[in-house]
């Protein structure tokens, strides 16, 4: 969403649909039993009751006391709901909202919420509110929690709670790489009107020319590294890579198992023999970076991936999310990648396909601020994870909503973690 589309006839009406249409994605990940929602199905990740209970909570907070000057609804839950106040291991221990109590709760907040829409004014020049940015800001986190819970359901290995669908068919590409030439391109933006700040301000950056794949890595190709003994073989890990190895015994891909000669994957609570074509995913950084080193090649710079882009919105161009057509795996459209080649039509300028959807592609990058950086509307949304302890990731996946990723959105995590849905994609240099 554009800064030309703030004054537009209708955004009311498209927010409060993409708030409805958020919402209904919320309550079906959670249509399941208390014994689900209350449990947690790993240290990794919050009870999924946590989670419903915890988007209201950030709507009540920015919505209503923030941009509504509402009095406070349920002041003495704030604590319960903050991300940062308690870590996920312990948040089962704490008197969470029972999920009836929550789907109350959070249903009372829209109500209110739906209210203060009804008067926003898009030109009002208060920057939470221009615009509608604080329903952006609301619109993002809830989806982006709907993905979180999408990782726990899959965490959990119980069969029967997501939907599938059909994907196209994908397609051999005759050019595996793309040759990036040099030069200066613009960098983050200052025109999506919801981006995170984050992603600002737009600034420019000369990279040298550079290889990058066309499509992700696939698990046939990772595969091969796998009975490689790429596992086995530290000269392909960072040291801090080879340790984690060591330590947690890894030896595939999160969900992976060997049966004989074949390779299964669970996904969702079904065992399915691992699908050559599709990018791979449940790989942390550590095996990334391992696999390209196998490979002779390395990993992109978040930089080489975003000029890799094309410099629009979307690698086709600046279509809105509900104009992906033939073009991306986001949305939920099934609970899996597509295969490699599925999307041509959703390819960059450059010809490098399937760069948003499928899967988060981790990056060489640390997640640090842009040059002049300026923390909205919080700190702890981005400034505090500044540094050399979380790795970037770009793209999204295929459970990742359209309204809540584009080519300039910055994901980022710590580089052991695999219970995202994360794979990448190699580069190389010209030399």
């Amino acid at each position: 969403m554009t800064e030309l589309d703030i004054g537009m006839p209708g955004l009311k009406d498209r927010i409060a649909a993409e708030l409805a249409a958020v919402r209904e994605r919320s309550l079906v990940y959670t249509d399941a039993d208390d014994e689900v929602l209350t449990r947690q199905h790993s240290p990794l990740m919050s009870p999924l009751v946590w989670d419903l209970a915890h988007v209201g909570n950030y709507e009540e907070l920015w919505v209503l006391r923030e941009a509504g000057g509402i009095e406070p609804l349920r002041p003495e839950i704030d604590h319960l709901y903050d991300a940062f106040r308690y870590p996920r291991a312990d948040r089962p221990t704490l008197p969470l909202l029972a999920p009836a109590e929550a789907r109350r709760y959070i249903s009372g907040v829209r109500g209110r919420v739906l209210d203060v829409l009804d008067r926003l004014d898009p030109a009002d020049p208060d920057p939470l509110r221009a615009g509608g940015f604080v329903f952006g800001l609301v619109l993002q986190h809830e989806h982006q929690h709907d993905e979180t819970m999408l990782a726990t359901l899959q965490l959990s290995r119980r069969p029967g709670l997501v939907r599938d669908g059909e994907l196209p068919p994908g397609a051999p590409a005759t050019d595996p790489e793309v040759h990036i030439p040099a030069g200066i391109f613009s960098m983050g933006t200052d025109t999506v009107a919801w981006a995170y700040d984050n992603e600002r301000p737009a600034h420019r950056r000369h990279l040298p020319g550079y290889w990058i794949d066309r499509h992700p890595v696939t698990c046939g190709a990772y595969l091969r590294f796998v009975e490689d003994g790429g596992y086995r073989d530290p000269r392909w890990w960072l040291p801090q890579g080879w340790e984690w190895v060591e330590r947690s015994g890894v030896d595939a891909p999160l969900f992976w198992t060997r049966d004989g000669d074949t390779w299964w994957r669970l996904r969702f609570g079904r065992e399915e023999p691992v699908p050559p074509d599709e990018p791979v995913q449940h790989v942390s950084w550590y095996e990334a970076d391992a696999y390209a080193r196998w490979a002779g090649k390395r990993l992109p710079t978040e930089a080489e991936w975003e000029k890799a882009c094309g410099g629009r919105e979307y690698p086709w161009g600046d279509a809105g999310p509900g104009d992906l057509g033939d073009r991306a795996n986001l949305g939920h459209r099934a609970a899996r990648p597509a295969p490699v080649g599925a999307y041509p039509a959703g390819a960059s300028p450059y010809g490098v396909e399937q760069l948003v959807g499928d899967v988060w592609e981790w990056t060489d990058s640390w997640f640090q601020p842009y040059p002049g950086f300026r923390s909205f509307p919080y700190k702890e949304y981005s400034e505090v994870f500044f540094g050399e302890t979380y790795r970037v990731l770009r793209g999204g996946s295929w459970a990742t909503h359209p309204s809540a990723v584009r080519t300039t959105f910055r994901n980022w995590d710590l580089p052991i973690r695999r219970q995202i849905f994360a794979g990448f994609r190699c580069a190389r240099s010209e030399d």
